[in-house]
């Protein structure tokens, strides 16, 4: 089984991208996309089935927008966090093959001094809690998405450039941190991986061109789904394509 997850800013623009990554990599079980960016009723389900694929989905008119693509059934179907009142529609849960995959799009905060900065941390916080109930009921779950947090400064080009931003403040990394404390591991990190790798580059300065990017983009998995997970890597290649999306594909393997 590989699980992937993938901002594509705007399926609108990237489906066809999409469908053809993924006819490309027959091997990928269940695609998770953040920033689709459409209300539902102008969703392509129909192409996305036609294409062979169930599908879940949830979204809004410009901004946010999650979605769940497998090649088997999904159930159990959850949209946003339960109990956190939020216009913002950024979370869909639903297993698959024993499975639970969590999709999130994590606010990004906008800067440390604006009104969008604490109400990421109340996400995360709410997060957090929602995923401690459903680590009870599923073994096997894992959290992906774009959570607009580097770890570690080596998941930054340049972490001097970053400093007292968002994506890397201190609290952030600590909510990153509180969410491993619930018993979750980054699968990227269970490998060795190349020096320099990331999953987002800004479209402005050339950033990809000059691999001035940020590892931001994550899935974490419980413990009952580490000792399965033998690759984790992240694939750039669409990142090369013509209008592609900032993020690329960032890909688990479990022996499942």
């Amino acid at each position: 089984m590989k699980i992937v997850t993938w901002n594509v800013n705007s399926l609108k623009v990237r489906l066809p991208q999409v469908l053809e990554w993924l006819a490309d990599n027959p091997d990928v079980t269940a695609l998770c996309l953040q920033e689709t960016k459409m209300e539902d009723v102008v969703f392509p389900k129909a192409d996305i089935e036609a294409a062979g694929f169930h599908v879940v989905f949830a979204g809004q008119k410009t901004y946010n927008g999650v979605a769940i693509i497998a090649r088997a059934a999904l159930s159990d179907v959850v949209i946003n966090i339960p109990g956190f009142i939020d216009h913002q529609v950024r979370l869909i849960a639903a297993t698959m093959q024993g499975v639970r995959l969590v999709c999130a799009y994590i606010p990004n905060g906008q800067a440390l001094d604006s009104e969008k900065y604490p109400y990421k941390l109340s996400w995360l916080a709410a997060l957090t809690a929602f995923l401690k109930k459903e680590m009870v009921v599923y073994s096997k779950l894992a959290l992906l998405g774009d959570y607009n947090i580097a770890p570690h400064d080596m998941d930054v080009h340049d972490p001097k450039k970053w400093e007292g931003q968002v994506l890397v403040s201190g609290p952030e990394r600590a909510a990153f941190q509180a969410l491993l404390d619930l018993g979750l591991t980054d699968s990227y990190r269970l490998f060795d991986q190349p020096e320099k790798t990331f999953s987002w580059w800004d479209y402005r300065g050339f950033g990809f061109r000059k691999n001035a990017g940020m590892r931001i983009d994550h899935i974490l998995l419980t413990k009952e789904l580490v000792p399965l997970c033998s690759a984790c890597v992240i694939d750039k290649e669409p990142r090369r394509n013509e209008r592609p999306s900032d993020h690329t594909p960032v890909i688990a393997s479990l022996l499942i």
